[in-house]
């Protein structure tokens, strides 16, 4: 019971929703795969995430509590262009982490030639999200290298959908040489970002998206910070 006390306080719940609780943190990863993501830079981002979930600070993260994590990922793109990459898995074990890891970097992407539809891309996490385990926290994390440019945004998707109780990061891929992206930063902080504590990593280009990623969840996942701390933005 003492443990249980403990573990409520350093997570910053009270022990009657701790007790319910399956697991911590419900974490959903949204990965950009519209028209504007090359073969080369879809390996990267895969390749990325894969590699960054297996990093030492981030596997650390993921078991610094006795309570687990729950992870899935997605892909999307257009309006009607989303896929299940990794379905709910609670990550109990090391073992379990490995797995998942694998089956995103073995994940090949189902659509290569549509639009960038966040709203709707938000509004099928919500329904990802509304199916997860019963954990204490829920995020969703959203990848891209662009702005909304098919549909509604990301503003009427929050409004739309439930979104009470969950938290919105964003991972911009970043690359200033192209005009239409200098504004991509600002666009994330005025519409895609949302929830207590949420927050965005840059990556320079896909070539450091796996350091914008580990980056991104070791600070998602190590507790008690999860939900807790202002936005912030890192750009390597």
């Amino acid at each position: 019971m003492i443990r249980a006390a403990f573990l409520a306080t350093a997570l910053g719940v009270a022990p009657a929703a701790l007790a319910a609780a399956e697991c911590r943190l419900a974490l959903l990863l949204a990965m950009d795969v519209s028209s504007s993501v090359d073969a080369v830079e879809d390996r990267l981002q895969r390749g990325g995430t894969a590699a960054a979930l297996l990093s030492d600070p981030v596997r650390r993260a993921f078991f610094a509590s006795d309570l687990p994590v729950a992870l899935a990922v997605y892909e999307w793109s257009g309006r009607y262009n989303q896929q299940m990459v990794l379905d709910w898995q609670m990550i109990d074990s090391p073992d379990d982490l490995t797995r998942a890891a694998g089956v995103v970097a073995g994940s090949q992407r189902s659509h290569n030639d549509f639009p960038t539809a966040m709203g709707y891309a938000l509004g099928f996490g919500a329904a990802v999200m509304a199916r997860a385990p019963r954990c204490l926290y829920k995020t969703i994390d959203l990848a891209g290298d662009g702005q909304n440019n098919e549909g509604f945004g990301p503003p009427l998707a929050y409004r739309s959908f439930d979104f009470d109780d969950v938290t919105v990061n964003g991972l911009v891929v970043n690359a200033a040489d192209f005009e239409a992206e200098t504004g991509l930063i600002a666009f994330y902080k005025r519409e895609v970002l949302h929830g207590p504590g949420a927050f965005l990593v840059i990556a320079n280009g896909f070539e450091d998206f796996e350091r914008a990623m580990r980056i991104k969840l070791e600070r998602e996942l190590t507790p008690p910070a999860i939900g807790s701390l202002p936005m912030v933005e890192d750009a390597g």
